[in-house]
């Protein structure tokens, strides 16, 4: 299997995609990675017993079979994830290492593609950015870890006809400094990405700000001519995105969700919390609780540990997040459940 055997509707009209689609994705990928996947082979399932009628009820069987892996092994031996014979563009990416020790993981280059088409449809359906930002008339400028994050940052400006300054960044470890020293101490580290910040924005109008909220205030001697913002990571809540919007009048305050396995999600806020939706059939989120009687996807409106299933022809993730969050309904363009206030504390869930 490869992105030849992934419908070109998904990149055409990727906000359409229905359960049934999902289902079918699903059962071709496991189907692939059971048979070419070193972690996978293990396992003794036929896909028939491990899909389910619905999303849901696919989720949960897929937990409650054992059809997953732990978070360490991941780490550890993430080799056993590539198909053996594999034929795409694949390359290894580490993740931003912020909270511990740096994990890797491989994307197709051709999910980019995927990914970005998801990306700009959700903004432009939501934002508007499309409208704020003809083609030629958009110049970013980016901080962020390398890898993933700059391919698709990138490829997603470059979607726009715009203009890219992509600022790279050292992260490991940046979470725990935030925490014990404050964004001063942040700043110190990341020096060279302020300097160069500040040059850029004294010599080029830059009108779309993509950054981590400790960092939002390098913009702020142009916030005049800042038109969008686009943030992630610590911090990123509904009150940070209105006091955002206040410093920036002219600007749309965007949120989104990365993951080094998946990409950015697209967020929406709400009243108390923002909801972010992730790019099905390629990558379901849903919030599971352990009973009794196994894992159940929680009600909307409940918290619960996040189950994560990432379902590619390159690669195949099944895991349970030490990480809650509370199940949200579809909204806006999105015809599927999305996952809010996404939170790092584990109650007592499992």
């Amino acid at each position: 299997m490869t992105y030849e055997d992934v419908p070109e509707s998904l990149i055409e009209e990727p906000l359409k995609v229905e359960e049934d689609e999902v289902l079918s994705h699903l059962e071709r990928v496991i189907e692939f990675h059971l048979e070419k996947s070193p972690y996978w082979r293990k396992f003794s399932f036929g896909v028939e017993e491990l899909l389910g009628d619905t999303v849901v009820e696919t989720v949960e069987n897929l937990l409650n079979r054992g059809f997953l892996v732990k978070e360490d092994y991941l780490r550890a031996n993430w080799l056993d994830f590539l198909p053996e014979g594999y034929r795409g563009m694949v390359r290894f990416y580490q993740s931003s290492g912020t909270t511990r020790e740096r994990a890797i993981g491989h994307w197709d280059r051709e999910y980019v593609r995927y990914l970005v088409s998801y990306l700009k449809s959700a903004l432009d359906e939501l934002y508007g950015l499309n409208e704020t930002f003809p083609p030629g008339r958009m110049r970013t400028l980016a901080h962020g870890p390398y890898g993933w994050y700059q391919d698709e940052i990138s490829e997603l400006v470059w979607s726009y006809g715009g203009y890219l300054y992509f600022i790279g960044m050292e992260t490991d470890g940046l979470k725990r400094v935030l925490e014990e020293k404050g964004v001063e101490e942040v700043l110190r580290i990341l020096n060279p990405l302020v300097r160069y910040t500040e040059r850029v924005l004294r010599r080029d109008r830059i009108n779309l700000a993509r950054t981590a909220p400790p960092l939002i205030g390098l913009f702020e001697s142009v916030s005049e001519d800042i038109e969008a913002v686009i943030l992630s990571g610590v911090g990123t809540d509904v009150a940070f995105l209105k006091e955002v919007e206040e410093k920036f009048p002219n600007a749309r305050a965007v949120p989104l969700y990365g993951y080094y396995l998946f990409g950015d999600l697209v967020g929406i806020p709400g009243k108390r919390e923002i909801a972010y939706y992730p790019n099905w059939p390629f990558t379901l989120v849903l919030p599971v609780k352990k009973t009794e009687d196994g894992y159940r996807v929680v009600d909307y409106g409940e918290r619960g540990l996040l189950a994560v299933v990432i379902a590619r022809p390159e690669v195949l993730v099944v895991k349970v997040e030490d990480e809650t969050a509370i199940r949200a309904p579809p909204a806006g363009p999105f015809r599927w459940d999305g996952f809010a206030d996404p939170r790092r504390v584990v109650h007592d869930l499992r």
